[in-house]
């Protein structure tokens, strides 16, 4: 074996021991950009490890602050909660809207309707 092939294989070893994410799906949503033409190896296992702690870190607040530490689960609900209420994460409003039922959004269509109206 060549020494850049036994070197490769430890990278790769050690890669994943200490990132639980998919490196080839990172890898994929990365290339999805027009601005991106090769990836080093290196900015590639930065950006996975960087979206998993951002993952790890969004789930701990939304467990932390949400309603779920009895049954210790973690919602949906949590999770948008968490991003409208910690500046941190608002920028996450769009991803995470809060859950709306059908009649109610309905009402508040007809009600901003009357408003624009008036």
């Amino acid at each position: 074996m060549s020494e850049k092939s036994v070197e490769s294989k430890d990278e790769r070893t050690l890669n994943n021991k200490t990132i639980s994410l998919p490196v080839s799906r990172v890898k994929l949503i990365m290339k999805s950009s027009p601005d991106v033409s090769c990836i080093n190896q290196d900015a590639l296992f930065l950006t996975t490890k960087a979206t998993e702690l951002f993952v790890q870190h969004l789930a701990l607040c939304s467990f932390n602050n949400g309603s779920g530490k009895e049954t210790n689960t973690l919602s949906y609900t949590d999770l948008a909660n968490t991003a409208e209420e910690t500046e941190t994460f608002q920028f996450l409003t769009d991803i995470l809207p809060k859950k709306i039922l059908a009649g109610d959004y309905l009402k508040s269509l007809e009600q901003m309707e009357e408003d624009d109206e008036n």
